[in-house]
């Protein structure tokens, strides 16, 4: 991976969660040093509804982090990046979509066609698509390939911004999906760099899986480790 200088290529994992999201296990100083070791340069916090950890991990090391939050709206899930405030869930679509232009944030689409995990179908992505940034056409949580196929289609068929996340609820699953791309620093840079965007990812295996869900529990009952 090339040095991380402006107009340089980095590694940017955009969709991971800490010990804020319920389902999460990764703690803070773990996480950085793991993302550190494999090389992310760019790692968005995307916790459930929250954006505490994040704004802490800011804290711990500004340049690597990005401040972000996966959003549940009665429709379905946002995410988003370069947020000031955090925005409750279960508000309807448009309404979170407005608060998030509101503080100039970056605004995503996770796993569009998963409906078990709150994916919005093709009719309610139609109705939003002109008001979003980009659609994540790879996450590695996604049980079923076909999924991330789907959504690569559709994204391509209308012409969206890329990307993909690996979803990290534990440190087994940071990095399996991941965007190189030029340096970015906020909202409108990362709409910049996604044009030139190459996404590198592969789905969370079954035995990575069982793992990763030990790991998450583990990290739940014992929060001293």
């Amino acid at each position: 991976m090339a040095k991380n200088d402006s107009g340089h290529v980095i590694k940017a994992e955009l969709h991971c969660h800490t010990v804020c999201s319920h389902d999460s296990s990764n703690r803070l100083p773990q996480l950085i040093e793991t993302a550190r070791q494999r090389g992310i340069n760019r790692l968005a916090i995307t916790d459930h509804n929250k954006i505490g950890c994040a704004l802490k991990a800011k804290e711990m090391d500004p340049e690597l982090i990005v401040v972000g939050e996966e959003i549940l709206t009665q429709s379905g899930e946002l995410l988003a990046y370069f947020l000031k405030e955090e925005i409750p869930a279960r508000l309807p679509a448009m309404q979170v979509i407005e608060r998030l232009k509101a503080q100039g944030a970056f605004i995503a689409v996770p796993h569009p066609f998963d409906i078990r995990r709150h994916g919005w179908g093709s009719e309610k992505l139609l109705k939003i698509l002109p008001y979003v940034d980009s659609l994540e056409v790879f996450n590695a949580r996604c049980l079923r390939k076909s999924l991330n196929s789907q959504c690569l289609h559709f994204a391509q068929q209308h012409h969206t911004l890329m990307q993909a996340g690996s979803d990290a609820h534990s440190l087994v699953e940071l990095g399996l999906a991941t965007v190189e791309l030029p340096e970015f620093n906020n909202a409108e840079e990362l709409r910049e760099a996604l044009k030139a965007g190459r996404i590198n990812g592969s789905l969370l295996s079954p035995w990575d899986h069982f793992k990763a869900s030990t790991q998450i529990a583990f990290g739940k009952v014992n929060p001293f480790r």
